[in-house]
């Protein structure tokens, strides 16, 4: 399935149905995916952002987050605002989290993308589809929102 022309109102849509419905979409794309809404700051104009973003469990409280932005050539917007407040809000479902973003590097990143490439290899492939190293970002969470 081909990712649609307007990805912001294809995100919207996504955002309203993940909230109506407990952490549930009906998009075939996504129907089997854990995913997430990530809130973070805007690097650029400090307001808040959110996005549904895939996730895989990284032990107790650790979520981890692949920016890929399906391969393309430069991060998605939501790694860039990370970067620059990595303070963010997490949605489970019916549940909310703070937590705190950071980059895996070196030895972490490659046990992360090994992790990556054992529960969803065709989300791993996006490495070899690219030029830049795709950033894995581990989300330690601190509690509720």
């Amino acid at each position: 399935m081909s990712v649609p022309d307007d990805v912001h109102a294809f995100n919207r849509a996504i955002i309203d149905e993940f909230r109506a419905n407990n952490g549930r979409v009906s998009h075939e794309m996504l129907r089997n995916a854990r995913l997430v809404l990530l809130t973070t700051t805007g690097a650029r104009t400090g307001q808040p952002r959110t996005t549904p973003v895939a996730y895989f469990d990284d032990g107790p409280g650790r979520i981890v987050l692949w920016a890929s932005a399906r391969a393309a050539p430069t991060h998605p917007a939501w790694y860039r605002n990370l970067v620059a407040n990595p303070r963010v809000t997490l949605e489970f479902g019916t549940e909310t989290a703070a937590g705190t973003a950071s980059t895996a590097h070196g030895a972490e990143r490659d046990r992360l993308l090994d992790a990556l490439r054992s529960a969803n290899p065709a989300m791993a492939a996006h490495q070899d589809q690219t030029e830049r190293e795709i950033p894995l970002v581990v989300i330690t969470q601190e509690g509720p929102a």
